[in-house]
């Protein structure tokens, strides 16, 4: 595997984000994978991630539509009760449901837990609303496209919805169309330093870079450490602000081939862990995550310091 990496300083942000992310980057498959988030903050015994105060399902509908890179589509939502949305920047990740038919979406339980999940996925396939995790990729309180919030979502996509081979939300993500309702439930985030001022470590696959966005755009001006994001090839790189004190990386694929999340724990098993506190952050591809976390805690960063989270599983 070759490692493609070159180095850019993210210094200005071009806009706002939010990250698992102001655009939804693809998190999770599903509502099962998806509480990864809450698993992985409890074996790391971290600090407690920070939750909506009113969470509950809110009715959006898509403004717009975007290929902005050649394996991410960028939808923006707004209108409906996006109103009621509280943004609270970094990583914040939200439950996407949508839309299988007619009368799909009056299926979405009023507040999610256990019992109510069950009772709708008991319902046949074809009547019960798609499930899928994904970060906030920016944050408008005043839209573009039209009165109100907005938020971007960013989905990665892969396969053709005309042959089949795209999923779901790839397929959702392709196709939709100003106007389609959708509903969201915010799950809040889970970047949380233990304490202020210290530097940051960021890894993340395709898939955790809206996330990392967010991440970038929320840190204090004054932040420094580095930033190490795997996406398939040159093209599909962002362009991301944050502060002048945080070196980015990004690193490329070799080939569609390739593992992803390997050339993303190359480069960053050759960043040093800087003296002093430090907090580490990764999200990605389940390998990624876990093996970058281990090496963390060999180095030396101690486990209440590192969040990680598995946004999906090679082969799985």
């Amino acid at each position: 595997m070759t490692l493609s990496t070159t180095t850019t300083p993210a210094a200005t942000k071009p806009g706002t984000t939010s990250g698992t992310q102001t655009s939804a980057t693809a998190a999770s498959s599903s509502a099962t994978s998806a509480t990864s988030a809450t698993r992985s903050s409890r074996r790391a015994k971290a600090a407690p991630r920070i939750k909506p105060r009113d969470p509950r399902p809110l009715a959006a509908f898509v403004r717009a539509r975007a290929r902005i890179t050649p394996h991410m589509e960028r939808v923006t939502l707004g209108g409906g009760e996006l109103a009621h949305f509280e943004y609270l920047g970094y990583d914040q990740w939200f439950r996407l449901y949508l839309p299988t038919g007619p009368g799909s979406l009056q299926r979405v339980p009023d507040r999610l837990t256990s019992a109510s999940y069950a009772r709708m996925m008991l319902a046949p396939a074809s009547v019960r609303p798609t499930l899928r995790n994904y970060t906030v990729r920016a944050y408008r309180p005043q839209g573009r496209h039209g009165g109100g919030p907005e938020i971007d979502v960013d989905l990665v996509v892969h396969g053709d919805p005309a042959d089949g081979t795209a999923g779901p939300a790839s397929t959702w993500a392709s196709t939709c169309a100003p106007g389609d309702e959708v509903r969201i439930y915010d799950e809040g985030r889970l970047y949380a330093p233990p304490s202020p001022g210290r530097s940051v470590l960021l890894v993340a696959d395709e898939t955790g870079l809206p996330a990392t966005a967010g991440v970038l755009a929320s840190l204090p001006a004054d932040t420094v450490g580095t930033a190490v994001v795997e996406v398939p090839g040159p093209a599909d790189r962002q362009a991301l602000g944050g502060p002048a004190g945080v070196e980015l990386r990004w690193v490329h694929r070799a080939a569609d081939g390739d593992v992803p999340g390997r050339a993303a724990l190359a480069a960053a098993r050759e960043v040093p862990v800087p003296p002093g506190p430090v907090y580490a952050w990764t999200v990605g591809e389940s390998d990624l995550v876990t093996t970058l976390r281990r090496y963390w805690v060999q180095a030396g960063v101690p486990k209440a310091d590192i969040t990680f989270c598995g946004y999906w599983k090679h082969g799985g």
